[in-house]
């Protein structure tokens, strides 16, 4: 069985609390996860944020072509930490499977987001193509919190 791991660390000018939000709730979700040429319907995500949920989002490509992540919590400690699979690393089958960490910490001006992932199943090529799209994934994410910043910053006004 091949493994492989990596990291990516990432500052956001948000609140960790605003990052840990865009993880766990299916609408924010649904705004940032997944490559740009597909989008991700917030009515085809389920996040049952919980130690032993599962967590689902379904990516909807061109002419209707679809495909369906999934996974587990491991561990939910918000707004901090999450820990959940992709597919079943404790029984992966000849399919790729992994453990992702997520760690959030606070730091002046906003949060420095720690995202570690080992997969089984996986040679050093597909490692680096899922870190590619995690890096698009995290630069949605990153478009996704200006917004919302810039949103919360017009409803506050007098």
């Amino acid at each position: 069985m091949k493994t492989a791991e990596y990291e990516i660390v990432r500052d956001f000018a948000a609140r960790r609390e605003q990052v840990y939000a865009a993880w766990t709730q299916p609408e924010r979700f649904a705004r940032w996860f997944g490559p740009r040429v597909f989008t991700t319907p917030a009515d085809r995500v389920v996040l049952d944020v919980r130690p032993g949920g599962a967590w689902q989002a379904t990516l909807v490509g061109e002419e209707g072509f679809e495909v369906t992540l999934r996974g587990v919590y491991r561990e939910v400690a918000g707004p901090g930490r999450l820990v959940f699979t992709t597919g079943d690393p404790d029984d992966p089958g000849d399919g790729p499977a992994s453990v992702a960490t997520l760690m959030l910490e606070e730091r002046e001006g906003g949060t420095t987001m720690r995202f570690h992932q080992s997969g089984v199943n996986t040679d050093a090529e597909h490692a680096e193509q899922a870190r590619a799209g995690w890096l698009e994934f995290f630069d949605r994410l990153d478009e996704h919190l200006a917004v919302q910043a810039t949103s919360s910053k017009v409803s506050a006004r007098p």
